[in-house]
């Protein structure tokens, strides 16, 4: 009995104790709703915040830029404490964060580097370099899997350039490449290598699907594509429409190995269909809860956890980070990663 009296006391004085700053309203400022990883993302956030005694302001741009910039001017006149955001461009969002910064409001960059300010507080986000080293390896896996040893044709699709995270996913990936460019194992064809040639602005399936016929067309009426380096499942679904349409995949003409990003659901079901090779999961829950951990921490005045102190030079300052690590998934795992996980529902894949 007095066991019990003691944990229910010291209980109330932790409720207490959170309680004391766990309250105030967190803007959430999401770039789109056209991805359903950040509608994901922004459900959890809201999930995480409000179970934690908070109010969450969300609010989706739909990836235009000054209606980003017009929400986060919004939260900050509304008088939010915290800032979450998932910059649609991070590097145009200087002024409105020294407003914020000047409003006492603290600022957490989501997934997202915020660049070129010294008033972003925090980022939490996943190693985003190591997305592209496991995206490089699972597709080297497959290449040697499907197409024996080699010399392989690849060809390379990057992010969007205004996305900080999208040179990290292509560096990473080329970690992995260049050796192998180097020694002859890996050609690509086109010659089209480094970001201001590959990159996709606004991760948009459609330009990507479009520049795919392209390299089709002009590299390929007497070879064959055996891999692709695609960095987002969006994307990955306009480059297989655009191999599909010219044969692979069909007859004796082996679907090139295809990799991805986010685990979205027409991803995975491509992935069990044998089209998309592979993806690497981002479980947006977890994400959620080390961004409403920094949250707790910045309004309770502590340090919140970080796990990186070097990486993410925003051009101003180092932000200090908190890394989670990615999973790939591919047929051989994604029931163990996105159905065990409670993710998805078997329903939502079969």
């Amino acid at each position: 009995m007095k066991l019990t009296k003691t944990l229910a006391l010291a209980a109330a004085v932790s409720t207490l104790a959170i309680s004391a700053w766990a309250e105030g309203t967190v803007g959430i400022a999401m770039p789109t709703k056209s991805s359903a990883r950040w509608i994901a993302d922004g459900d959890n956030m809201v999930k995480e915040l409000e179970a934690a005694g908070y109010t969450a302001d969300l609010q989706y741009a739909e990836d235009d830029i000054p209606n980003q910039l017009a929400q986060i001017e919004n939260m900050v006149t509304k008088g939010v404490d915290v800032l979450v955001i998932a910059a649609i461009d991070g590097t145009t969002l200087s002024n409105a964060l020294a407003n914020a910064a000047a409003a006492g409001v603290k600022v957490i960059a989501y997934d997202r580097l915020i660049r070129d300010s010294g008033d972003v507080d925090y980022y939490a986000t996943f190693d985003n370099f190591k997305v592209g080293v496991q995206q490089a390896t699972t597709i080297v896996e497959g290449l040697k899997a499907r197409f024996g040893d080699g010399p392989y044709n690849v060809e390379l699709f990057g992010g969007s350039p205004d996305d900080n995270n999208a040179y990290f996913f292509y560096n990473g990936a080329m970690s992995v490449f260049d050796p192998l460019i180097a020694d002859g194992t890996v050609v690509v064809q086109s010659g089209q290598m480094g970001m201001d040639k590959v990159g996709t602005l606004r991760w948009d399936g459609a330009v990507a699907q479009a520049r795919m016929d392209n390299l089709l067309s002009a590299h390929y009426t007497d070879k064959e594509v055996h891999g692709v380096l695609s960095p987002y499942d969006g994307l990955s679904i306009g480059i297989l429409s655009s191999l599909k349409g010219v044969g692979y995949g069909s007859g004796d003409m082996k679907m090139p190995i295809v990799s991805g990003q986010d685990a979205e659901v027409p991803s995975v079901k491509s992935i069990l269909a044998g089209e998309q090779y592979s993806t690497i999961f981002k479980d947006t829950r977890e994400l959620a809860k080390v961004t409403v951990g920094m949250v707790d921490a910045v309004l309770g005045g502590s340090e919140p956890e970080i796990n990186d102190t070097t990486t993410y030079d925003n051009g101003v300052k180092v932000i200090p980070a908190y890394l989670l690590e990615p999973l790939p998934v591919d047929a051989s795992n994604w029931e163990e990663r996105l159905i065990d996980t409670g993710y998805y529902t078997m329903d939502q894949i079969k």
